[in-house]
């Protein structure tokens, strides 16, 4: 009979995998907007399809587990943080393909892309890669980190979008590209979305503890309310 904590391991560790993997879709995607590189998009979209087949498998590996009877708190919270952390990968890899769609769009990229889509872009690899560390290694200090970050993100959209209505405003830029850059800026900001509730599952498996994002900012880990 197969083991549960030898089961959970290995379901752990292919999710794990999932994320590295994950992780380097988004990171060619974007890599290929400020590129303009059609033929790393091109890999970005076939690269999803494994995403997609090792999802389900995660998915569907999931159930059995629950079906073993465990009974305490932690077990079960772990299998329901992997399925849960498994969707939200599977979304960010979405939105990498979004992302490498609109470089194969017909809307010619300007000669410079505004440096703060740059700056932001590269700060939400960041969160994802943090947040793959602090899944794999149980680190709910990093998992925090990545959570507070979030709201730098939002700034970073808004100085975006300001930007670009005053550079459009001014003929600097495109209309049509303006309209592309914030469909990939949504896409961007989406992937700092599920980033954050990786983290907060991270910090609820870990700790017990449940995480609140109030309107001056996320809170520390309080207990679960009763």
């Amino acid at each position: 009979m197969p083991n549960f904590n030898d089961q959970l391991a290995l379901l752990r560790n292919n999710l794990v995998l999932q994320g590295d993997r994950v992780l380097d879709i988004t990171l060619k995607a974007v890599e290929s907007y400020f590129d303009g590189d059609r033929e790393k998009a091109r890999a970005v979209i076939a690269a999803d399809e494994e995403v997609d087949r090792v999802d389900v498998e995660i998915e569907r590996a999931s159930i059995p587990l629950l079906a073993m009877g465990v009974t305490d708190e932690k077990s079960i919270r772990s299998v329901l943080t992997i399925v849960k952390v498994n969707n939200e990968l599977e979304r960010v890899a979405d939105c990498a393909v979004d992302i490498a769609e609109a470089v194969l769009s017909d809307v010619q990229l300007p000669a410079r892309i505004p440096d703060v889509f740059r700056v932001m872009a590269n700060s939400v690899i960041g969160m994802l890669r943090d947040t793959n560390r602090a899944f794999a290694a149980g680190n709910t200090s990093l998992a925090q980190q990545v959570l507070l970050f979030d709201d730098t993100v939002a700034s970073f959209k808004t100085q975006l979008l300001r930007t670009a209505q005053e550079q459009v405003a001014a003929g600097q830029l495109p209309v049509d590209y303006a309209f592309r850059l914030l469909t990939i800026t949504k896409s961007i900001e989406r992937v700092a979305d599920h980033c954050t509730n990786v983290c907060e599952q991270v910090i609820y498996l870990h700790a017990g503890l449940i995480v609140r994002h109030r309107p001056e900012g996320w809170s520390k880990p309080l207990p679960p309310t009763q």
